[in-house]
């Protein structure tokens, strides 16, 4: 007898996560096992319940799936382009693992997609990787980007539509790092559990898709990481903590 998850049933009641979780199945070729998919719900009705779910625009869970394809699903809009990415890179405990060199995901979503004064970047950072380089971006020393850049492999350098970058100085370790903007004069870093309000004016939003496990223009991958990523979120400003 093959059991499938249903809206009401095994406390799996979001639309949304009943469907993410039939389409991992689809591409894993096997069930999840109900805390999983449990755990999954929970995430999208806690998103809902903070009021922050419709502002996801591209997202991936890389955890959870049984496979590479089923981590590759996208939990909200396109999904990402796998450039050299293979199973073995891939644990569904802690994520997906970056080389340093060839690998990196397309989240086929242009940082001018969302607004200029409307827009967040963020990854859950699982394992901090050995050299310095990007977690996540576009462009690079471009006007109008979302960076989150490592410098010196000792803290995280944060951009949200603009050149200048902020870098908050402190020790990387797992955590989630990303940028917010609601107005044209300060945004939201965030690095593991702290928010910082930065005072950077706005710019006109760079034209390129942005880069996970890396940053760069149109097909132009640059400074790849080799560090291990669980999950990135796109889209328009929201509630980082």
């Amino acid at each position: 007898m093959t059991l499938r998850w249903v809206p009401g049933w095994n406390g799996l009641t979001e639309p949304e996560a009943v469907s993410y979780v039939a389409a991992v199945e689809a591409a894993d070729g096997q069930e999840l096992e109900f805390g999983v998919a449990k755990a999954i719900n929970d995430f999208v009705l806690g998103c809902k319940n903070d009021g922050i779910w419709d502002a996801i625009k591209a997202s991936c869970i890389l955890a959870g799936a049984r496979t590479l394809d089923g981590a590759l699903v996208p939990l909200v809009g396109t999904a990402p382009t796998n450039y050299n990415f293979v199973s073995g890179d891939y644990n569904r405990e802690t994520g997906l693992n970056g080389d340093g060199s060839t690998k990196y995901l397309d989240s086929n979503r242009n940082n001018n997609a969302d607004p200029q004064n409307n827009s967040h970047l963020a990854v859950y950072l699982k394992t901090v990787g050995s050299v310095s380089k990007s977690y996540a971006g576009c462009g690079t020393a471009d006007a109008g980007v979302n960076q989150l850049t490592v410098d010196n492999n000792t803290s995280v350098t944060i951009k949200c539509r603009t050149t200048t970058p902020h870098d908050p100085l402190v020790t990387l370790q797992a955590g989630l790092y990303g940028a917010s903007r609601n107005n044209g004069s300060t945004y939201i870093a965030r690095y593991n559990n702290l928010s910082v309000n930065v005072s950077e004016a706005s710019e006109s939003p760079f034209d390129g898709s942005i880069l996970l496990f890396a940053r760069g223009g149109p097909g132009s991958p640059a400074q790849i990481t080799d560090a291990r990523l669980s999950f990135y979120s796109i889209g328009e400003s929201l509630d980082l903590a």
